[in-house]
């Protein structure tokens, strides 16, 4: 039987359409008043109070305390005209950094600006500038909270659901209901009354004046209960009290707006209220019982309960739950109001409690303290992570003391380590951390690319601190750290640097070039990774906030899914060698005994040496393979940073198994499938089967059409005993497997332990059929692939070995999506074996020095290869279905003597748009032969492409002979020459995520012709693209009339563009739909910048293009 509050119904916050969970009894409503108001009376009503209700639509360009980041509609209202004062809820107008517009009944756009977030109740102010409304000619709507009564039937106005105006009728039941309880991590009003009435209200009607006959505001629409239409409405005394603080302020005011300080008081203690039977049965005494009803009201039927006490706060270890509040300053309190309004009077000064305790009397002198002083006004940016003091709001909740390092959003370096959002940090760096600006002071101090241990604890577990490693980032994936101030005169929270400009931290990284590994990681614990693992998490994770997920075409369709797993949680046990600290001490008169050290030293390493050897070689059971192949295999662990998740990647975090192809004093190769290293972006760790270590890896090449990528390490960083025990496999690409060779199949356990079995080829030429995802991604096309009879699951890559260890193929992974019916799809893996062959020649050709572009590989520059390849899908189909589309017997008996075994022919798919190849071939072309040779595999055409390049006298083209509709054509077709880096620069503006087109998107075979090099990869949330809908799986081909073809011109039309401007963006979409949207560009939260790979640093460079307060680049 499950907890009862969880079963009852659920509420939600409009805004957010987050389900919630209530408690509710079950209580018999007073009886209803007469009801005397008329249809002409509403009417009348509705007519004055319509034009001053606002549509109102936020972005939270943060998650910060209670809220995460994203974009909504909600409603709001003018409370005060003369100065422009928008009433709405406080989930709406954001504890955190929020950019929001409000919309009048005759479609007039005004910006607003917070001006007050009530700390603990759902209510808080916009401001507008009166003067910018110009053709609606409204009043602004009265509060009269003491209107509210049983009875009274209402109106709620407002946006619902998406609706402009939305009228909903209702009759308040109730005025003493206990305040809604949306979320247990999340924002939940507290401390007072709420009314209900069976409205119906849903998403975006939050912020919505509830109204009698007479047009004023009797309550504030807050929340609802979706499975009863119960809506809840927040009682407006204390909103009242706010607006007159903020009307009496304003008055002093000449120019423009200022911060204006509202007195807030608190215990740090949640009370409820409860009726005189349970109070009874807490130990009420009767004579004080009497004495209350005789104080109280008429009708008075409860008192107030201590129902919790935050740590740290002025009642801990005064008051308890239980405790029955009898007496305030020597005043009987049994109302929320009385007891706010007096804690709101005596902030930073004593008051008197009495209460009663399990029938004992007791007095208390408690502190109120200032509310304000313990929500937070600030928070501290990097690597994508929102760190803040804990809120009293989230204290509350998790029971923890308030201001405590708090992380709002993990972002990317503290997702790497599987720090969770609402995670508290403890230690950092050896160090203990009690606030903000400790955790600053220790992060400055480390340099780029360096892993140091830190501590948290969470509400979920809170009695145990988990230790994990965390690695600052090496590459400049996000801007510097930053510290965001609000400023309530503006509404803006101001950034400045966190960091002095001398910081470590702030270092480009160059330095690290020629000194990549600090100290080797050893690993002593279990390595907790599975065969190949892909962890996909959609966790709000961004360039300065959100997550960003590829999206549909429209906003409608767009589901954001958060649904995965934190991954695979690695526990390590880190010992640190003192010589990682970098401290020398130099002792020179002392020098034998130096060298007798050194020579111990010697020793030691040549007895690890042996005992790592003796190690794999006294594997129990081992077959020979496994002991050969064992040395040379890695296990990889890459994370993706969110924000530069280009090609279509589909996670973040990846889990697989490498082998080592080269291995040398100066490089190491290794090579893994491309589900494993998807794009060149990466941040890669590899784990060493033969020696315990952890160091990085850079992606070097990424081949253009096989699935694999080839991940270069510096093989210093193993150190003397690590180099000698690791080696690189041999390589046997000729001959081919045959079906019915045995082989065996090697790859690594969770425990980094190698792990084999015997198997047989059934088929080693299966050709691949990946269709193409809904976001297109790297698909593995024109490939052959080994199928056996046995193997290990979808989840277990490594390689393919005679008996001998000799390497033949590659056991890698292969992404694919299955779809069901018309709208769902599923990403699943298989894996296959990839011959060796294509892996060998791309070696030879780096090892003896290619023709392509230079690339720096730990200090040293080296030429990397270009791959030449026909861009066109092609698909094999056999001779005999061949002849039924006409193919004479000549080429099928031609075709049969190249190849008895396959006897298939070469059908093309479709080209690759952009492609030299396109409009030449067309989709079902039989490809017969390349020069005059027949042609009956993938490998023949690759062969050819590969004789271009050896020949001088040739310009690029393949002469081909192909049969297509029933007769045959001679074709020459030009090839494309590739590098292996993969995508290397991309763009964000307003929050979308633009590169060049990758191959995937190219092989649906179309590009727009008014130009297709702005391809939005990405969007994050909480950012204009997001407010606007200008989603993933288009072209920006047009800005304010002007053509993008390409970034370098995309570039130079959004420099022209100011803060606040709105811009009319031209796009179209992967099916072709062209469509136009505007958007208003928001340079404060979100400057325009550039993340570009240097392969003279080998570091990725980011550079801010525009931003509001730095120089046009």
């Amino acid at each position: 039987m499950g907890d009862p509050v969880e079963r009852l119904g659920s509420e939600a916050l409009d805004s957010a359409a987050a389900v919630k969970t209530d408690d509710l009894c079950m209580e018999i409503d007073p009886p209803f008043q007469e009801n005397v108001a008329t249809a002409e009376d509403w009417r009348k009503a509705l007519n004055k109070v319509v034009p001053a209700v606002v549509v109102l639509r936020t972005t939270a360009t943060r998650s910060f305390d209670t809220e995460s980041a994203g974009s909504s509609y909600a409603t709001g209202f003018i409370v005060d005209k003369r100065r422009g004062i928008i009433l709405t809820n406080r989930h709406v107008v954001k504890p955190g950094p929020v950019v929001a517009e409000a919309m009048f009944l005759n479609r007039e756009e005004v910006p607003v600006h917070p001006i007050y977030r009530d700390p603990v109740h759902d209510f808080g102010f916009f401001r507008y500038d009166p003067g910018a409304i110009q053709f609606l000619n409204y009043e602004e709507i009265p509060l009269a909270p003491e209107a509210a009564c049983v009875g009274l039937e209402i109106r709620v106005v407002g946006n619902d659901s998406g609706e402009k105006v939305s009228i909903l009728a209702g009759t308040l039941a109730r005025l003493d209901r206990d305040a809604p309880h949306y979320s247990k991590d999340g924002y939940n009003d507290f401390n007072t009354f709420y009314m209900q009435a069976a409205s119906g209200t849903k998403g975006g009607s939050s912020g919505s004046p509830v109204i009698d006959w007479q047009g004023r505001a009797v309550a504030l629409n807050a929340g609802s209960k979706s499975s009863s239409a119960s809506a809840f409405f927040l009682p407006l005394e204390r909103v009242v009290r706010a607006l007159r603080f903020l009307q009496k302020g304003s008055e002093t005011f000449v120019d423009k707006w200022k911060a204006v300080s509202i007195p807030r008081g608190t215990l740090q203690v949640t009370f409820l209220h409860k009726g005189f039977d349970e109070t009874r049965r807490l130990g009420l005494k009767s004579e004080t019982e009497q004495i209350v009803r005789h104080a109280s009201p008429a009708g008075e039927t409860g008192m107030l309960v201590v129902d919790s006490v935050v740590p740290g706060g002025p009642g801990y270890k005064n008051l308890e739950p239980g405790d029955v509040l009898v007496r305030v300053n020597g005043e009987v309190i049994t109302q929320f109001l009385k007891l706010e309004t007096l804690l709101d009077d005596s902030v930073n000064k004593n008051i008197e409690l009495q209460i009663e305790r399990g029938g004992t009397s007791k007095s208390l002198t408690l502190l109120v303290q200032d509310l304000h002083s313990i929500t937070p006004d600030y928070f501290f940016e990097v690597s994508g992570a929102v760190i803040h003091p804990l809120s009293y709001q989230q204290a509350r909740n998790f029971r923890f003391h308030c201001g405590l390092v708090y992380v709002a959003q993990p972002g990317y370096m503290l997702f790497r380590a599987v720090v969770p959002r609402h995670s508290i940090i403890k230690k950092f760096a050896g160090e203990e951390i009690s606030c903000i600006e400790e955790l600053i002071s220790v992060l400055s101090k480390l340099s780029r690319g360096a892993r140091v241990p830190l501590e948290y604890i969470s509400y979920m577990d809170r009695h145990r601190r988990k230790s994990v490693l965390v690695t600052v980032d090496r590459h400049e994936w996000y801007a510097p750290p930053q510290i965001y101030t609000r400023d309530d005169s503006t509404g803006l929270w101001i950034a400045k640097p966190a960091f002095q400009h001398d910081s470590p931290f702030l270092s480009s990284g160059v330095k690290d070039v020629e000194n990549l590994p600090a100290q080797p990681v050893s690993l002593t614990s279990e390595h907790a990774c599975r065969g190949h693992v892909c962890e996909d998490s959609n966790l709000e994770l961004v360039d300065g906030v959100t997550s960003m997920e590829t999206n549909c075409e429209d906003h409608s369709e767009c589901v954001a899914h958060n649904n995965a797993s934190d991954g695979v949680v690695k526990k390590r046990r880190v010992e640190e060698d003192l010589s990682a600290d970098g401290n020398v001490v130099a002792d020179f008169s002392l020098n034998d005994n130096r060298e007798a050290k050194l020579e111990k030293s010697s020793v030691i390493q040549d007895d690890m040496l042996l005992d790592y050897q003796g190690a794999t070689a006294a594997a129990a059971n081992a077959s020979v393979a496994e002991r050969v192949i064992e040395p040379t295999l890695v296990m990889f662990e890459v994370h993706v940073p969110p924000s530069c998740m280009l090609d279509g990647v589909h996670s973040q975090h990846f889990f697989g198994t490498g082998v080592i192809i080269y291995h040398s004093q100066d490089m190491g190769l290794v090579a893994v499938d491309k589900n494993t290293v998807a794009i060149s972006a990466s941040d890669v760790v590899l784990s060493f089967a033969a020696f315990p270590v952890e160091i990085p890896g850079e992606v070097v090449f990424l081949h253009p059409v096989h699935n694999y990528a080839l991940i270069s390490y510096d093989p210093s960083a193993l150190g003397p005993v690590g180099g000698s025990v690791v080696r690189a496999a041999e390589l046997l690409p000729e001959p081919a497997l045959c079906r019915g060779d045995s082989v065996y199949l090697v790859g690594l356990s969770r425990s980094l332990q190698a792990t084999s079995r015997k198997s047989v080829v059934t088929n080693p030429c299966a050709a691949l059929n990946i269709g193409s995802a809904d976001s297109p991604r790297y698909r593995a096309t024109n490939m052959e692939v080994i199928e056996l009879d046995t193997d290990f699951g979808s989840t277990f890559s490594g390689v393919l070995t005679d008996e001998q260890g000799r390497v033949r193929a590659i056991w890698g992974s292969f992404s694919t999506q299955l779809k069901f019916g018309c709208s769902t799809s599923e990403d699943h893996q298989f894996v296959r074996g990839i011959p060796i062959y294509a892996i060998s020649q791309v070696l030879d050709k780096i090892v003896s020095g290619a023709n392509g572009p230079p690339l720096l590989i730990n200090g040293v520059k080296r030429p990397m290869p270009l791959v030449r390849i026909l861009e066109v899908e092609l698909y094999p189909t056999l001779l005999s279905k061949a002849r039924s589309f006409g193919l004479s017997d000549d080429w099928i008996q031609a075709l049969v003597k190249k190849d008895p075994v396959r006897r298939q022919v070469l059908r093309v798919k479709g080209c690759l748009a952009g492609s030299k190849a396109e409009n030449l071939l067309e989709q079902g072309d039989m490809v017969l032969a390349i020069n005059k040779e027949p042609v009956t595999c993938f490998r023949d055409i690759e062969n050819a492409c590969q004789a271009l390049d050896k020949s001088n006298d040739n310009d690029g083209k393949l002469h081909l002979t192909i049969f297509r509709q029933g007769r045959e054509v001679e074709l020459f077709v030009g090839t494309d020459v590739r590098d292996g880096n993969g995508t290397t620069r991309a763009i964000n503006w307003c929050g979308c995520i633009v590169q060049d087109p990758h191959s995937a998107v190219r092989a649906l075979g179309f590009l727009p012709e008014e130009g297709h090099g702005v391809y939005v990869a990405r969007w994050c949330h909480g950012s204009p693209v997001h407010r606007y809908g200008l989603y993933a799986l288009q072209w920006i081909v047009e800005i304010n009339g002007k053509p993008t073809p390409n970034l370098d011109s995309f570039l130079e039309v959004t420099k022209e563009l100011e803060h606040g401007e709105f811009v009319r963006v031209r796009t179209i979409h992967l099916n072709g739909k062209p469509r136009v949207l505007t958007l208003k560009q928001d340079l404060h939260y979100w400057p325009t910048w550039e993340l570009r790979f240097d392969p003279n640093t080998a570091l990725w460079h980011r550079n801010i293009i525009k931003g509001l307060n730095c120089r046009t680049v």
